[in-house]
């Protein structure tokens, strides 16, 4: 069972939602022990969640590379 790009793309948003929204809310707290472990926590997830999103989305410089090859295919 293969997960379609976009479904991949929707969980990558949710979880650097959920994250950020953990290391705001966590910010408020940092005097004691825990909260600070999950705002460290949830601050290296969010990395993680943001370079994941960043990995689903294809360079924009090969990209154009390769339209310039299928639109050179076309011409000839």
């Amino acid at each position: 069972m293969a997960i379609d790009l976009e479904l991949k793309k929707e969980a990558a948003k949710i979880g650097m939602t959920a994250t950020l929204g953990a290391t705001v809310v966590t910010s408020m707290f940092m005097k004691n022990k825990l909260m600070k472990k999950t705002h460290i926590y949830a601050g290296v997830a969010f990395c993680g969640f943001a370079l994941w999103h960043h990995t689903l989305y294809g360079s924009k410089k090969k990209n154009k590379s390769s339209e310039k090859k299928l639109t050179d295919e076309i011409v000839i």
